[in-house]
């Protein structure tokens, strides 16, 4: 181990759990919110375009899950093998681990990117366009596709960078691309007249740049590990390795995916104004739910590395003062949105329809949202530690065991209030079972560091 490494390894195993989390988290939060505030940025600026218009980046948020779910899988499973590979002091075998993932990334891209060109019209209407809503979703999910290498690689070099604990230039990366995503909307929907397709493309440039400022990081080699196709790896072992710890983040982001699929579908015979609605208060509360990621991230490496290094007490800090402070954090802001929800649906599109839907639907999401941070501690802490059963499971209750029956039954008997009230009953579902799950582990840890 050289110098860096050795001082690497000492601020991950010796200062304080809460410290630690919290100053790694700060950078986390703040590339999650900016990835969030350009998606946001897309549906405020497409919105004023029209209702369809506002329905086509509601859409297309599907393909993006999808996108994004392979991007975290090779990034998540190569993170969580790294940061206990390095906490180990096995610096080689975690550059095999990055480069492979990397690699991986981005040939699922370009596979993705060629696949929906091909067959652009089928996927878009499979996602949920109506009629007036398809042209333009076309047209936005377009440049989305183009995007797709750019965005399943940077999603994997941010996170190979956050679990080695160098959440700063895994945020400059993040921000950097959504800060010129917000600078370029206006300009190309409204002073060049592009409507949807500047925003698309503003997304697409604003992606491949972002990639380029991360991939600049290895290149320089801040971080241990490499990406460099001499450290890819053959081996099916490593490849497994990656997809099998990395399998609850695909688990999580596809079937939040196919679950925003599904919302479309159902919220399409109710009308536009149904799936603008839809579309305006997932966001919202995926604008909400990354701050708590945010910290789950800034979590995820200090609760690997310390694993690895088999300070077992450490990891049981961890997951307790993670579970209380995201907690606390979606209490006061779900509270925010819970009051103010009239308001701030009519940001986004001041259309009597959208609003009177939208309103229900952002309340009812945030009195449940607050239950969220408790599957999101299970799901992270028994994926850093390489428990990829339990967090596989924990994943699929989410957005599919109990999602998917729910937004394919309700509506049929309750109408639309059973799409509004969908995600919220099975949130809460979730927690109730990833509770004794989380105690259960914090116990078998207690045993561990006692021994």
């Amino acid at each position: 181990m050289d110098n860096s490494a050795i001082k690497q390894f000492d601020k991950m195993t010796k200062t304080p759990v809460n410290r630690l989390i919290s100053r790694l988290a700060i950078p986390t939060v703040i590339s999650m919110l900016i990835t969030m505030l350009y998606n946001i940025a897309d549906t405020y600026f497409v919105s004023k375009i029209s209702v369809a218009a506002s329905g086509a980046t509601g859409v297309l948020l599907s393909l993006m899950g999808l996108i994004q779910a392979f991007g975290f899988m090779f990034g998540q499973g190569a993170g969580s093998n790294i940061s206990r590979r390095l906490g180990a002091k096995e610096i080689e075998k975690a550059r095999e681990y990055a480069s492979t993932a990397y690699f991986l990334g981005l040939s699922v891209g370009l596979f993705i990117m060629v696949l929906g060109l091909i067959f652009l019209e089928p996927s878009m209407k499979l996602m949920g366009s109506t009629q007036t809503i398809l042209p333009l979703a076309k047209i936005y999910g377009t440049y989305i596709l183009i995007a797709a290498p750019a965005m399943t690689t940077s999603f994997v070099m941010n996170n190979i960078l956050r679990f080695e604990g160098m959440a700063k230039l895994a945020m400059i990366g993040i921000t950097t691309g959504g800060i010129l995503n917000i600078i370029l909307d206006p300009l190309l929907i409204f002073k060049l007249n592009m409507g949807i397709a500047g925003a698309g493309l503003a997304t697409a440039v604003s992606q491949y740049i972002g990639m380029f400022i991360l991939l600049s990081m290895f290149l320089m080699k801040k971080p241990q590990s490499r990406i460099a196709f001499k450290y890819f790896s053959f081996k099916p072992r490593t490849t497994l390795d990656i997809i099998e710890v990395g399998l609850p983040s695909f688990a999580r982001q596809g079937l939040n995916s196919i679950s925003t699929m599904f919302f479309n579908q159902q919220a399409a015979a109710f009308g536009d104004e149904c799936i603008a609605a839809i579309s305006i208060t997932a966001k919202l509360g995926m604008f909400i739910f990354s701050v708590a990621l945010g910290i789950g991230q800034g979590f995820q490496p200090v609760c690997s590395f310390n694993f690895g290094a088999k300070l077992y007490s450490r990891v049981r800090q961890a997951i307790k003062f993670l579970w209380v402070y995201a907690t606390a954090v979606l209490v006061v802001m779900a509270g925010i949105c819970f009051i103010f929800a009239p308001q701030i649906i009519a940001l986004f599109r001041d259309d009597a329809g959208v609003v009177e839907i939208g309103t229900k639907c952002l309340r009812f999401l945030m009195a449940a949202l607050i239950t969220l941070p408790t599957v999101m501690v299970g799901n992270m802490t028994f994926q850093s530690v390489g428990k990829s059963g339990r967090a596989f499971f924990l994943a699929c209750a989410q957005n599919g065991l109990f999602f998917s029956p729910l937004i394919l039954t309700l509506p049929q008997f309750i109408g639309i209030l059973g799409v509004q009230l969908s995600w919220p009953i099975s949130y809460l579902i979730a927690a109730a079972i990833a509770t004794p799950m989380i105690l259960s582990y914090l116990n078998e840890l207690k045993v561990k560091s006692e021994e």
